[in-house]
């Protein structure tokens, strides 16, 4: 019987798993669709049911796929999207979610994410997010690529505490937000999300992590995804459309690594010793 995937609750209160499904790069190709749907499905059967997704994928086709793929089990899903930065000022994000919702093929979004900063002040974003909870198109709302400095100014205007979760880059091998960003928002009940936490693929060819890895009968991206769980508040967003894969994902929920271990892979990939400026994919 497999161990339960960890969660992670957000200051909602609402409790979600520590492992979930990215969709960056799908709903680009037609004839790769059914293989896309097919996966999320898998990926849902797993236990992996924060889905997260953003109007920017395949120009919206990543969140068609998401609508066809959880079109007869949208109460099991966690469903994530993303308002492009252009789309950032108040009308447009109540438009741009609408459009999202319309892909979706459903009527809410448990998290809506600002995909990064841009030109339209956070006072606008916010106020626009607030009031679609209030009509409950989306459940909570929350930032992305935002660093520290970004994240005090966000606080700072009406309802900017309100931000439930930071989507950022986070790896073995970019370990720069352990510094100040994920210490702050761990004080301030902030989830993180940490996309590419495989780096898409890159640290799987290291030495050591494989060694390890062999330690545990595991693969080394299954230690890579523990080690990014392990941390409080941390929420894994792998994308995968290999069902083998996706198995191995949920694989990595198993894993007991000892501190030792930890301690090894902190010598392999050591953790920031000064602030960094925020990496972003």
């Amino acid at each position: 019987m497999q161990e339960p995937i960890p969660t992670v609750q957000l200051s909602s209160g609402i409790s979600v798993p520590a492992l979930g499904l990215g969709t960056w790069r799908m709903g680009e190709t037609r004839s790769r669709a059914q293989t896309e749907i097919d996966a999320l499905r898998q990926g849902l059967d797993l236990g992996m049911t924060l889905v997260d997704t953003a109007e920017m994928y395949g120009d919206g086709g990543a969140e068609s796929l998401v609508g066809l793929a959880m079109e007869d089990r949208r109460d099991d899903v966690f469903l994530v999207s993303k308002v492009y930065p252009g789309n950032a000022s108040f009308e447009k994000t109540i438009r741009a979610c609408e459009a999202s919702l319309r892909r979706l093929k459903t009527d809410r979004l448990d998290l809506y994410l600002l995909h990064w900063r841009g030109e339209y002040p956070l006072e606008e974003t916010v106020s626009a997010f607030e009031h679609l909870k209030r009509e409950g198109k989306i459940g909570a709302w929350g930032v992305s690529n935002f660093d520290t400095d970004d994240m005090e100014e966000l606080f700072a205007v009406p309802d900017g505490q309100n931000c439930a979760a930071n989507q950022v880059l986070y790896n073995l091998a970019r370990r720069g937000i352990e510094h100040d960003l994920l210490p702050w928002c761990q004080e301030k009940g902030v989830a993180v999300m940490a996309y590419s936490p495989i780096d898409q693929g890159h640290v799987l060819s290291n030495a050591g992590l494989i060694d390890i890895a062999k330690a545990y009968q595991a693969t080394p991206a299954q230690v890579a995804l523990a080690f990014v769980m392990e941390r409080d508040g941390v929420i894994a967003i792998p994308k995968s459309s290999n069902l083998k894969r996706l198995a191995e994902n949920r694989g990595s929920c198993e894993l007991d690594i000892t501190d030792e271990d930890w301690d090894a892979l902190d010598e392999l990939f050591p953790p920031p010793a000064a602030k960094m400026p925020l990496e972003m994919r």
